[in-house]
């Protein structure tokens, strides 16, 4: 099987599934044959309630955080630990506790810090809110509410809430348009529809894009993003993100400092009611994504492969699907995605969140009532 160059809306699929006669007693998928690799797909563990993120710890165990406003230990054998002391998170709608990121320098005891995003309540109804904690055992201590979006709205949607360190050292946030008045992402007076960059104290640098801007708020690194869910930094430095279209139109966007992304203005999705388009495809001062994904792909969970576990893939990039529940490899030449791939097609559902851990294996989480964590490895 070999992977094609990209063609106008055309998807490459060349998975094909072999079970195995053991799968029925250990929920493992012996191989998945794509154009480079013949992979591997373990489910690690069960009996997640609506998982949002997962990440690596120092020691090998997985902390992932469930959207009902639980934090879970998860051995490499499966073996879960709720972890104490999380906030009382709102959990109205999408909302709930939702990414969870260390600091680039956990480990080194200064800054062994966990980084979580999460819906807080307050008058007028819930925003997205910022917030690290230390791990003391099985417990967070030390909780410093660090940023919260400057406007609280109903209802409970649209939070984006992925975040991602740039090499600097800072933070970039997403948060969504929270869903009722779109015109919220163009307002630079308002974090709505935006990405935000903080220090990791959750201050605000002073070479961020708006800066003195007297109509931009300082906090913001891009507008014009309806809902990112899926966002990362590649290893040349370069900021990623996916972010949720309406109907159809969900985008692969590079992310620049102080670039506008366009919505509601520029979108290549439909209104929800007459399955019209919405807005125009391209404007003057708008950046276009760089890529659409077809259909209804609902994109959260985005990871760059890097290493030698998938020599194949290495620099591409891997999108998880929500309505989808897709999988999707894209292989990039600057700003032009050369190659698609699918990987899965629902074998796990509704796909929520991807890491690529320490030994280069990638783990992926369903969104469900009751999810699993999944790892992804190489079999040939």
């Amino acid at each position: 099987m070999r992977c094609t160059p990209l063609l106008p809306a055309m998807l490459l699929s060349t998975t094909t599934l072999f079970f195995g006669s053991a799968q029925a007693d250990d929920a493992r998928i012996e191989h998945v044959a794509t154009a480079h690799h013949e992979l591997r797909l373990e489910r690690l563990a069960t009996g997640l309630e609506h998982p949002w993120a997962v990440t690596e710890m120092p020691d090998g165990r997985y902390l992932v955080s469930e959207r009902p406003g639980r934090l879970q230990l998860v051995t490499p054998e499966g073996e879960k630990t709720r972890v104490t002391g999380v906030p009382e998170v709102s959990t109205r709608g999408q909302g709930g506790l939702l990414d969870v990121s260390l600091h680039p320098r956990f480990g080194d005891g200064e800054h062994d810090w966990i980084y979580f995003t999460w819906s807080r309540a307050g008058d007028g109804g819930t925003a997205t809110s910022l917030s690290r904690a230390r791990l003391a055992g099985e417990r967070l201590e030390d909780i410093e509410h660090l940023f919260t979006q400057d406007r609280f709205s109903a209802p409970g949607r649209h939070y984006g809430s992925r975040l991602a360190w740039l090499d600097d050292g800072t933070l970039l946030m997403s948060i969504g348009d929270r869903g009722v008045d779109a015109e919220r992402a163009q307002d630079g007076g308002d974090h709505a529809g935006s990405l935000l960059r903080l220090t990791d104290e959750g201050g605000i640098p002073d070479d961020n894009p708006f800066v003195g801007d007297p109509d931009v708020d300082d906090a913001i690194f891009s507008l014009g993003n309806r809902n990112p869910q899926g966002l990362i930094v590649a290893e040349d430095g370069t900021p990623w993100s996916t972010e949720h279209g309406p109907r159809t139109g969900d985008e692969l966007n590079r992310i620049v400092a102080g670039d506008n992304y366009g919505w509601p203005q520029v979108t290549r999705g439909r209104d929800y009611a007459t399955n019209l388009p919405l807005g125009e495809d391209s404007a003057p001062g708008m950046r276009d994504p760089v890529h659409v994904f077809a259909g209804r792909f609902a994109p959260s969970g985005l990871s760059e492969v890097t290493g030698d576990a998938f020599p194949g893939w290495r620099g591409n990039l891997l999108a998880g699907g929500l309505a989808s529940e897709k999988l999707v490899r894209l292989a990039l030449e600057g700003d032009n995605v050369t190659a698609r791939e699918v990987i899965l097609d629902g074998e796990i559902g509704r796909i929520r969140d991807i890491h690529q851990a320490r030994d280069g294996s990638l783990l992926l989480l369903n969104d469900a009532s009751d999810a699993g964590l999944y790892r992804l490895t190489r079999s040939d």
